[in-house]
């Protein structure tokens, strides 16, 4: 982009790096814009008042009458403009013009009092070229960063210089007289003279500082956007993947895999076909999603991560995609609880004249292997190992023994070495499972 360009924007219209965003981030940026605006307004009136005050404690040569004094004048029509600036910020979004308008209300404030300088004190106009309050130009400017938008700063930058160009030819030729002009430092400190260099050095500070944070901006702002798209993206993310994968994903620590030991926990409906074929589809959907909604979060509360949904399936790991002290322990105390809800919420089905839901819960311990499969641009954050496939398969057994929830003595001898005291109803030696190596010892928890 051209110089020209880039000036042109940061004068009219500014150029509108979100364009290309999701309307959500684009939502995201507005909020931000809209928060620092109110904050804008609260300084502006913090502002106001310090100025307020200064006026009426500074000493004067003679009583002012307030109607004719521009300064009070000033402060009373500014101190509207900005509670009213104010109030509107926390309504609706500023529009430009408005915030552009606001930026030349505070430069036009601030040199009126300085301007006023020389009338407050009884002296020629080159006296209020060294008032300390044209210091107050640089924090005006600085006010306009809160916003993260450049060209705020950029056109208050603008009208800062040119007010204190108007100052400066009004001290020279606005008195009717000979240019007040020296060459000497000495004189220029001790009498109301006006040193050309000097003068041309202030609004030369002003326009480089302007120049600096509009440039800091506009690196900035970008930088701020993209923070604000990868966060909604991790939002985003967290709406598919568990809060824990999501933020490895987000973070790129998804690729490598990493093996493990960790429990997996897999709960599923009971005779689910011929329950899906007595109910509407509405109704099956709207099961699944409570059956899930209850599931999910109690599954959390124990330190596991959802790993998958498989239609009336629930595949979560304890201690895999992050760290989990008695995760085997965590994972029985999370069955009970389980086992517990549903039992409520078939309560709640019965009375409003709907079928219970019978569920059947397993719980597996060992090596596993987790991170990202897939190909063709579609990948699936997953874990892999014989207790996430041993899980599924031994669960089925819940319908022979008539139980609701079972683990392998594996998990059950990790548990209670990591202080789990819960009860067994029976254990099964040397269960022969379809497509599982070799016997597997099974307790029976319910």
């Amino acid at each position: 982009m051209s110089a020209i360009r880039i000036i042109k924007d940061l004068l009219f219209l500014g150029v509108d790096e979100t364009s290309g965003l999701p309307e959500r981030v684009r939502d995201a940026v507005r909020q931000q814009q809209d928060k620092s605006e109110r904050l804008i307004g609260w300084c502006q009136l913090a502002l106001v008042l310090v100025f307020g005050a200064l006026y009426t404690i500074a000493p004067k040569t003679h009583m002012d009458d307030f109607f004719h004094s521009p300064v009070p004048v000033a402060l009373v029509l500014y101190l509207m403009f900005t509670v009213a600036r104010l109030y509107m910020s926390y309504r609706v979004s500023l529009p430009d013009w408005y915030l552009g308008l606001s930026g030349l209300a505070d430069m036009a404030l601030l040199m009126t009092l300085i301007w006023y300088f020389h009338i407050q004190y009884a002296q020629p106009a080159p006296f209020y070229l060294k008032a300390p309050t044209m210091l107050y130009v640089f924090i005006f400017i600085a006010l306009r960063a809160l916003r993260f938008e450049p060209r705020y700063v950029f056109r208050t930058g603008l009208a800062a210089a040119a007010g204190w160009g108007v100052l400066l030819l009004y001290a020279l030729y606005g008195e009717g007289m000979d240019p007040p002009v020296t060459r000497d430092y000495v004189e220029y400190l001790t009498m109301n003279l006006v040193l050309l260099g000097g003068e041309l050095d202030k609004i030369l500070s002003i326009l480089i500082v302007t120049g600096l944070l509009t440039f800091a901006l506009m690196r900035g702002r970008r930088t701020l956007l993209t923070a604000i798209a990868e966060t909604h993206a991790s939002a985003e993310l967290s709406r598919f993947f568990a809060p824990e994968v999501a933020e490895r994903i987000s973070r790129g620590d998804a690729g490598p895999a990493e093996e493990l030991t960790a429990s997996v926990l897999y709960v599923d409906i009971r005779d689910f076909t011929k329950l899906s074929e007595r109910i509407t589809p509405a109704e099956l959907m709207g099961m699944l999603t409570e059956y899930q909604s209850r599931v999910t979060p109690l599954i959390a509360s124990h330190g596991g991560t959802v790993e998958r949904f498989t239609g009336d399936g629930v595949l979560a790991s304890f201690g895999a995609a992050k760290p989990l002290d008695g995760f085997a322990k965590q994972a029985l105390e999370c069955v009970e609880a389980i086992t517990a809800e549903m039992d409520d919420w078939s309560v709640i089905r019965k009375e409003s004249g709907q079928e219970p839901v019978r569920i059947g819960i397993a719980v597996t311990t060992g090596r596993l292997i987790i991170g990202a499969v897939g190909g063709g641009g579609k990948l699936e954050y997953t874990l892999v190992g014989e207790p996430a496939n041993l899980a599924a398969k031994i669960e089925k057994l819940n319908k022979d023994f008539g139980s609701r929830a079972i683990a392998d003595c594996g998990t059950i001898d990790q548990a209670k070495e990591e202080g789990w005291e819960g009860n067994l109803q029976e254990v099964r030696r040397g269960v022969e499972i379809a497509d599982v190596n070799g016997p597997v010892d099974i307790a029976i928890l319910q």
